[in-house]
């Protein structure tokens, strides 16, 4: 036995992220079992700690083998040897899918409750777990993490089998382990106390971190240029061998953070306006994202450079976030993407430029819906990574020429939008990316995204100005 209990190990672990100290950290633990340590990481390193929602996905015949895990933000990782070997088809994979995901919300509810997420954007984010066995779950937290705008990611944990480090670190820009037993049968095993932690004490452990826990910024800092977000899907970090893209140049203009009234809330923007702009492309991200995330910011730095003004905000306030309900209702989001894109017309400096959406995950099926609306005139739609089949009874009426944009491995997402491109009738074209993942995190993949983006908008909001 290595470690009395969870609360031990976290106090070993603490020692061993000492170097973290004084740094812009949050510590985020896996429940439940990951909770007790990283309470005692958070002390130890003097940062708050919030909970991270992950739930495996477990063979249907052998639940405790991960096939895949799901994370807040629309995280999905799929072990594809795990899957290929225990034969399970994709109508097994979805049911299993949605079983864990209503488990997922409910411990959203349960955990989380009214209380916002501490932000992540542009922090080092410790992840904590008990310990790891696949490294499903663990690399799912990593990508939610990621998707929520860290910068950086430290995974850490008491105890790993040595093979799933270096798998790991596709994901994490730090591992932390404190033993690697290359002997690995249950994480259990090296804790004399392994007792299962309630809902009740991790319910207790996150109330008293607050209490406890510096203040948390009001406001988390935008990502730098540079860097992206992880993912829904597969993402790594340049430190191991991912994409991080060039950075781009600061498109000479100004950049203002605006406050925009969308009937019954006041939703947050940031509005960039180059000097003679050709175009505006407001941008609609899916869950987990915002208008911080890097890779957004990426794509709109790419935009502006080519000239284009870009309006990255949030679609939903905090508390609308906390009901995952609304994250899915791509009517309302589509409606608030339309009362913003009128309060856009009233502005000075921008009232004459024409307007395009570029839209991820829900947040395109929202931007698709929106271009249908009558007397919408928008220029153009991009689409990356996308779910425009949840815009399916809209599509007909989308007259804004449409791109839609896959990675090749993103079978699934693939189908979707062959399926949604049989619906649209404007001119449209579906861009599917080599070697591609959901999340675009391969070498050069979010570069080409933003490249077809800019290419797509240059091209038709400059016809829409010279015909105005």
């Amino acid at each position: 036995m290595l470690f009395r209990d969870r609360m031990d190990a976290g106090r070993q672990l603490g020692r061993r992220l000492a170097h973290l100290r004084g740094l812009d950290v949050v510590v985020v633990g896996l429940t439940r079992g990951g909770i007790p340590v990283a309470y005692q990481v958070a002390r130890a390193l003097g940062a708050p700690l919030d909970v991270i929602l992950v739930r495996k996905l477990g063979v249907p015949f052998q639940p405790e083998l991960a096939m895949g895990a799901i994370a807040e933000g629309d995280v999905r990782v799929i072990n594809p040897e795990t899957r290929l070997m225990a034969d399970i088809g994709p109508d097994e994979l979805a049911a299993v899918e949605a079983r864990e995901r209503l488990e997922l919300d409910r411990r959203i509810r349960r955990f989380r409750g009214a209380r916002p997420r501490v932000p992540l954007a542009g922090r080092t984010v410790v992840v904590v777990d008990d310990g790891i066995a696949t490294g499903a779950t663990a690399s799912a937290a990593c990508q939610a993490a990621r998707a929520a705008g860290a910068t950086r990611i430290v995974l850490a944990a008491p105890v790993a089998p040595p093979d799933r480090i270096g798998w790991l670190r596709r994901d994490a820009d730090e591992v932390v382990c404190l033993h690697t037993p290359d002997r690995f049968f249950a994480i259990g095993t090296f804790y004399t106390d392994f007792t299962q932690t309630s809902d009740d004490e991790v319910t207790d452990l996150l109330r008293r971190a607050a209490v406890l826990a510096p203040q948390a910024p009001t406001a988390a800092p935008a990502a730098p240029a540079g860097t992206h977000e992880t993912h829904e899907t597969h993402e790594t970090h340049e430190t191991h061998g991912a994409a991080t893209p060039g950075a781009t140049p600061n498109p000479p203009g100004r950049e203002v953070e605006v406050d925009i009234p969308a009937v019954p809330v006041r939703l947050t923007g940031q509005l960039t306006v180059p000097e003679k702009a050709g175009g505006l492309v407001v941008f609609a991200h899916g869950s987990g994202s915002s208008r911080h995330s890097p890779r957004n910011r990426y794509v709109a730095d790419v935009l502006g450079a080519a000239g284009l003004a870009t309006l990255l905000f949030d679609l939903l306030t905090p508390a609308e976030e906390i009901d995952r309900a609304n994250v899915f209702d791509i009517g309302l989001l589509a409606h608030r993407l339309v009362d913003v894109t009128g309060w856009l017309r009233g502005q000075p400096g921008v009232s004459h430029l024409p307007v395009g959406y570029f839209g991820a995950s829900t947040g395109a099926a929202a931007a698709l819906w929106a271009a249908a609306e009558p007397g919408s005139r928008i220029a153009a739609v991009v689409s990356r990574g996308g779910r425009p089949d949840l815009a399916a009874s809209k599509l007909a009426a989308v007259a804004a020429p449409t791109l839609l944009v896959v990675g090749e491995h993103d079978d699934l997402v693939i189908d979707l939008n062959r399926q949604a491109q049989a619906r649209l009738r404007c001119e449209n074209r579906l861009t599917v990316v080599p070697r591609a993942t959901h999340l675009f995190a391969e070498p050069g993949a979010l570069e080409t995204v933003a490249a077809l983006a800019r290419d797509w908008f240059v091209h038709h909001l400059t016809l829409v100005t010279h015909r105005g």
